[in-house]
């Protein structure tokens, strides 16, 4: 079972719709896919029309194999299910603290559905949190979307000073650029910046500040279903290739 987060240490820069178009995106090439929301606001279950599961609570998302595989509901797709968040998840760093080996606890608590299936994605909170050393522990890549700006270069140079610091592998990292306007010169400047400065760290595949992607929430659905042939729709489709060819790699 291979597991993919989407992760931020910024909000606002497309992590949610990166997550469920990825976990979209895999159900389609045929593997059994969880999207596993851990983010208390609960939008990647909006996105999908599956309500918040009220019985899952931060102790038995860690704890309790059974109400946690209870907990995830069928989505409208084949192959893909959802795991929807709670307002309660917005505990898990204080009960993770009181846990021995707390870093390892979601990658245990995952293993109650390894053998259903073949991915699961992480839809994550936009914090540095103990939380977010769970999912760098558990993940076998972390998909980070950035936007190009400077504020967003200053937190992904922090994300990166975090995995040195804490002697996590950086190979897992996989950044990308999202909500490009390429009308903007200071989005082309910092791109070929961070490029640059970071070789083989972010795809190749750029995804747009596009109308189809902001339709979502009115859609409540990927835009790889409701729009494919759309520049969003295709960049994200490029995204899942270079995604999956550099996971099997």
């Amino acid at each position: 079972m291979q597991i993919i987060a989407c992760y931020s240490n910024k909000g606002g820069v497309g992590k949610t719709a990166t997550a469920v178009n990825l976990a979209y995106a895999f159900a389609a090439s045929g593997r059994r896919t969880l999207l596993c929301d851990l983010d208390p606001q609960g939008a990647s279950g909006f996105y999908f029309r599956v309500k918040p599961s009220k019985k899952l609570i931060d102790a038995q998302f860690f704890e309790d194999d059974q109400r946690f595989a209870k907990a995830i509901r069928g989505s409208d797709y084949d192959n893909l299910d959802i795991l929807p968040a709670n307002i309660s998840f917005r505990d898990f760093d204080v009960f993770l603290s009181r846990m021995k080996n707390s870093q390892s606890r979601l990658k245990k608590a995952l293993k109650a559905v390894k053998s259903d299936y073949d991915v699961v994605v992480l839809d994550c909170p936009p914090n540095i949190s103990m939380l977010s050393e769970n999912v760098f522990h558990a993940a076998d890549a972390v998909v980070v979307p950035v936007i190009p700006t400077t504020l967003s270069q200053r937190t992904f140079d922090q994300l990166l000073e975090f995995f040195q610091a804490s002697d996590l592998p950086e190979n897992r990292i996989h950044a990308f650029f999202s909500m490009v306007q390429g009308i903007k010169s200071l989005h082309g400047e910092t791109i070929a910046g961070m490029t640059e400065a970071h070789p083989g760290r972010f795809a190749q595949a750029t995804i747009p500040f596009a109308s189809e992607i902001e339709r979502m929430g009115l859609t409540r659905a990927p835009v790889l279903a409701t729009a494919p042939g759309s520049r969003a729709g295709k960049a994200y489709q490029a995204l899942f290739e270079e995604i999956e060819g550099r996971v099997k790699a």
